[in-house]
């Protein structure tokens, strides 16, 4: 018997390791548009808000060709800067065999969500995808929960989210819901760790025996 009937995964730093060029693609645009690096730390301090978001407070005189040349350089570099966890695509697998139901819910934007995933292969993996595009505010708004739960009358308790950082936490939290952190890539592990999660997990066959028994 599957121990949820439903599970939400986080995308960044719980499915790809993905820092590399998420730093590399918001570096090109600026240093391209307006002539200065921007450090890791700095980046990091603007997640939140959808990529797109933040392009339109940063460019606004010119967002359109800023944020097409984003995803652009996102595209084009995810193959070298981008890698999905070994057994994550495995994990995803099995469990779409076990009929549970899967969604993604993530603070991207949808434009490089729908990048990440099909160069992953897992775009049709999942039932329902919500990214920063798809709400109102941005993670962790309890929205991209409670519409999957809501979609397919989930009982909360069969539900668990994935994910590795303190947004996925606070929705879950939020919504009555499961969390389990991941914490094999996660930017803001020590918060994580004294958020009293559920479940935590070092590892992706950590997690893999947890739910496949």
């Amino acid at each position: 018997m599957n121990k949820f009937d439903g599970i939400i995964f986080d995308i960044d730093g719980t499915i790809v390791q993905s820092n590399e060029l998420i730093f590399a693609t918001f570096n090109h645009v600026t240093e391209k548009f307006l002539g200065k690096s921007t450090s890791p730390e700095e980046i990091i301090a603007l997640f939140g808000p959808t990529e797109g978001v933040i392009i339109e407070q940063l460019f606004s005189d010119n967002f359109n060709e800023v944020m097409f040349d984003y995803y652009k350089f996102y595209k084009e570099n995810h193959s070298k800067m981008a890698k999905v966890f070994d057994g994550i695509t495995e994990l995803i697998t099995e469990l779409k065999k076990r009929n549970v139901l899967l969604s993604v819910y993530t603070g991207k934007g949808k434009g490089s969500t729908e990048i990440t995933l099909e160069e992953l292969g897992l775009t049709n993996m999942f039932d329902m995808v919500v990214t920063g595009d798809d709400i109102i505010g941005h993670k962790p708004s309890p929205e991209g929960v409670d519409v999957f739960v809501n979609k397919y009358n989930l009982n909360r308790s069969r539900v668990l989210m994935i994910g590795d950082a303190p947004p996925d936490v606070k929705a879950a939290k939020a919504t009555g819901i499961k969390i389990a952190s991941v914490l094999w890539d996660s930017y803001a592990k020590e918060q994580v760790l004294l958020m009293g999660s559920d479940y935590y997990f070092e590892t992706v066959e950590e997690l893999s025996n947890f739910l496949i028994d």
